[in-house]
């Protein structure tokens, strides 16, 4: 079914409850808490610049970290209500709770096209479990209900599922917000009906993160190509050595499968060909979780088939990077998730920032659509200095996987239809 969106709603005068993906990175510095890439920030502007101009009362809700339902005051959202401010170029009021008197106050002193920032909305553990008495009181505060947050879109909490029942039930219209909108548009109907070649490029950690996704994709991609450390798995389940590489013994028969399905499908599913490898070394040094960091070693171009048992693979080889680049270049829509490598690390970098550019290139010299899963793809595309270069970048981490997978996403199905 076709969402509401923020366009289909007449606000003015009215309360509006935006329920944004404010949970931006942070740290300290000098004793504040400093916002490093206010890029989810803003991502959002359209949506409250839109409300603004139909003279709605806007009440910002979001969560920021993992607060476990305590006052965490590192987590604040306060410097996020600062930023936002500098960048809509109004002020942005605060109030450090997201319920109770004190916020009811502060929201009925709204006047047409101000915004107020609610505290983090996990400072109460009933937001992770949708209670209902906590999202009957959040509902209280408005009349009309929009998610702009597709980053939290896959999960069934109070702020992202509650709230909008609440709302609808009481006959008050629950609606997408623009990005929301540009999200389902580019990882829903861009996919659906794909230009061809259609290229879907697969990297991070796990075959286990990646495989439904893997599965769904496979009915519609003319090429996939894989790399980052899921890449071991297949190679393991090829029977071949893969040294201290991150690997998933037990998923062997899902790659496979994969491998069978693409051959079935007349899909080209390509693996890596050569690596970057590392020889791990023991520093004696933990990190904050207390686990050992490793110096990693000797990095090198690995052309054999096995990996030394000493060493690990950290990244795709510079033959199976051109290879990719090409295949990428011919392609009219893209779909990109997961680095090639540990591209943090510039000694591992080079497979992703390939691919990056050939994703680039192909977008701004074949007119190809390219379409950017989140999380580190984006990043990468960032550290590269390529990220305005693209079709789009979907803000969406984990509800993005989750959406290519076909799941139906509870932040979602609780909007209400055209």
């Amino acid at each position: 079914m076709v969402k509401l969106t923020v366009n289909d709603l007449k606000v003015r005068g009215k309360r509006v409850f935006v329920r944004v993906d404010y949970n931006v990175p942070m740290e300290e510095k000098d004793g504040v808490m400093v916002i490093n890439d206010a890029t989810r920030i803003k991502e959002t502007l359209p949506t409250l610049d839109l409300l603004i101009s139909q003279g709605a009362r806007i009440i910002l809700a979001a969560h920021l970290g993992r607060p476990k339902g305590q006052r965490e005051p590192a987590m604040s959202l306060r410097p996020v209500a600062a930023k936002l401010a500098d960048m809509i170029h109004r002020p942005v009021a605060f109030v450090d709770d997201c319920l109770g008197e004190k916020v009811e106050k502060t929201v009925g002193l709204l006047k047409d096209g101000d915004i107020l920032l609610l505290e983090n909305v996990r400072y109460y553990k009933e937001e992770e479990e949708n209670c209902p008495v906590f999202s009957a009181d959040l509902a209280k505060l408005a009349d009309v209900y929009v998610n702009d947050a597709f980053g939290a879109a896959h999960r069934a909490h109070a702020s992202t599922v509650g709230v909008a029942r609440v709302i609808a039930q009481r006959g008050g219209q629950c609606a997408v917000g623009l990005l929301m909108e540009r999200e389902l548009k580019f990882l829903g109907d861009e996919l659906d009906k794909p230009a061809r070649p259609f290229v879907v490029i697969l990297g991070g950690a796990k075959v286990s993160d990646k495989i439904k996704v893997i599965d769904r994709l496979l009915e519609k991609a003319d090429t996939i190509l894989i790399g980052g450390a899921m890449a071991y798995t297949f190679k393991l389940a090829q029977g071949h050595q893969t040294g201290k590489s991150l690997i998933e013994p037990d998923r062997t028969g899902l790659a496979l499968a994969a491998v069978a399905k693409a051959k079935q499908r007349g899909v080209q599913f390509l693996l890596p060909t050569d690596n970057v490898i590392a020889t791990p070394v023991d520093s004696g040094r933990v990190n904050k979780k207390g686990r050992p960091i490793y110096d990693l070693q000797n990095p090198r171009v690995n052309t054999a088939l096995d990996i030394p048992a000493d060493a690990e693979g950290f990244d795709i080889g510079p033959a199976t990077a051109q290879r990719y680049a090409e295949v990428i270049r011919g392609a009219k829509t893209i779909l990109w998730n997961g680095p090639m490598g540990m591209f943090e690390d510039k000694r591992f970098a080079e497979g992703t920032n390939i691919v990056a550019k050939a994703v680039v290139d192909a977008t701004q010299q074949n007119g190809a659509k390219s379409i950017i899963g989140g999380g580190d793809s984006v990043k990468a595309l960032h550290q590269a200095g390529l990220g305005e270069q693209v079709t789009f970048m979907s803000t969406g981490g984990g509800a993005s996987l989750e959406f290519l997978e076909g799941t139906e996403l509870p932040g979602v199905a609780a909007l209400g239809d055209k």
